[in-house]
């Protein structure tokens, strides 16, 4: 099977990127004279901006649904989150939810918090995008749209109630013996509406560059702000292709053709997934380099070991030695008892056990024992 997905990725990545360029190659360079005008600037600015506001949105989005009393805010909230952002450009599907859970634990969240959060995070957007794919659905897929209302159905039932939502995600998890923590309802309702918020930040991106190639104003917000949701949401399901390369211009073009002429409308897809690729590395790379300021500034000093001072004997120090009681042997330290230092342990036929060496690194044994690379 991954023999099968290494060879056909790759073949329908290229696939539909070729039907993406042939439908460009009309109009492209009419496509690019308008993005390279002076006057279109500024709506290129505007575009950049909307799709970081949508991540900014889906941070939050993500971020209320872990469950209890946590320090995942702020800065720690979007440097985890755009990790498994970045995550998705690896080959594989788990490094997002692997990422989320390393980072969870080390700021003190259980995985099972963070694993849950990420599920439904995932599991909104997907339902929430389709939702806002509404508005355009019905002029990009004429024959298939209707397949996007049961999710929507379950999205509403979801609002009203939450554990339509969360209740499938813990049998889910229990079957895989991955327990998870359900977030409360109103946080559910909360991720609803951010999420909802995201997408129409997000698809205003795409708005701008239709402004700037002269497509009609209102008519092109719906298919923009609706196309991009659809075609995230398809492309998001075809699991075969990383990103959803090539699958998500081709929706998107469907979408735009409604108000642009093709070419165009290929050539405002393939602008759009620019803006998205440089939004999502731009914004990891400042939320990234931030928190590694931060992190060095309020650090705290690493901790030394033997190797790192040989002079030092970095054995925990033993407490000082009470009252000896009445009619206990005494302990001078000109006597020393067997397995103190100074006098081997006696063992098996009177033999001495070997003594650790000073500088020996011990290292904790159970359930409670972990080594991090």
């Amino acid at each position: 099977m991954d023999r099968i997905r290494r060879w056909l990725t790759p073949v329908v990545v290229a696939a539909a990127l070729l039907g993406v360029l042939l439908l460009v190659e009309d109009q492209g360079a009419e496509a690019a004279r308008a993005f390279a005008r002076a006057d279109a600037v500024p709506l290129l600015v505007a575009s950049v901006l909307a799709n970081i506001a949508g991540l900014v949105l889906a941070v939050h989005a993500w971020r209320v649904l872990i469950s209890g009393e946590h320090p995942i805010r702020g800065l720690l909230a979007a440097k985890i989150y755009f990790l498994g952002q970045l995550s998705k450009y690896v080959p594989g599907r788990v490094w997002g939810v692997l990422t989320h859970v390393a980072h969870g634990r080390a700021a003190g969240v259980p995985g099972a918090r963070m694993t849950s959060a990420y599920v439904l995070s995932l599991a909104l957007t997907l339902l929430t995008g389709a939702a806002v794919g509404l508005a355009a659905a019905p002029a990009a897929l004429p024959q298939h749209w209707y397949w996007l209302c049961p999710p929507v159905l379950v999205l509403l039932a979801g609002v009203a109630r939450p554990s339509v939502l969360t209740r499938p995600v813990a049998r889910l998890a229990r079957l895989v013996r991955r327990p998870v923590e359900p977030p409360p309802d109103t946080a559910v309702r909360r991720a609803v509406l951010l999420a909802l918020a995201s997408w129409g930040a997000s698809g205003l991106h795409l708005w701008f560059l239709l402004l700037a190639i002269d497509a009609p104003p209102w008519p092109g917000l719906g298919a923009a702000v609706g196309g991009f949701a659809l075609a995230t949401v398809v492309s998001s399901l075809a699991v075969i292709v990383p990103d959803g390369w090539g699958v998500r211009e081709l929706t998107l073009t469907a979408a735009l053709a409604t108000v642009l002429p093709g070419g165009l409308a290929a050539a405002a897809a393939l602008a759009s997934r620019l803006v998205c690729v440089l939004a999502e590395l731009g914004s990891s790379a400042v939320v990234l380099t931030w928190a590694r300021i931060r992190d060095a500034r309020n650090g705290t000093p690493p901790v030394r070991t033997a190797t790192e001072e040989p002079g030092r004997d970095v054995r925990e120090p033993q407490e000082a030695p009470g009252p000896v009681p009445a009619g206990a042997p005494s302990r001078t330290p000109s006597s020393p008892t067997p397995g103190e230092s100074g006098a081997p342990a006696a063992g098996p036929a009177g033999l001495p056990h070997p003594q650790p060496h000073p500088y020996a690194l011990a290292l904790p044994i159970g359930e409670n024992a972990h080594v991090h690379p």
